[in-house]
């Protein structure tokens, strides 16, 4: 897997924890769900990319 690819799916991960974040501080709930989605896709992608590096060995 690349370490671009990588990168990338641990940076969507942590923008939606601090998406989700912020909209816990502020109430807003539509923020907060797009945060939760947002933090679980690169959570996903990242276990992924685990899978796929454990079959290469």
């Amino acid at each position: 897997m690349s370490i671009l690819k990588k990168i990338r799916h641990k940076a969507q991960a942590t923008k939606g924890k601090a998406k989700k974040g912020t909209g816990r501080v502020t109430g807003n709930r539509r923020l907060k769900a797009e945060g939760g989605a947002g933090q679980a896709t690169g959570n996903v992608k990242q276990a992924g990319d685990k899978v796929k590096d454990a079959f290469k060995r």
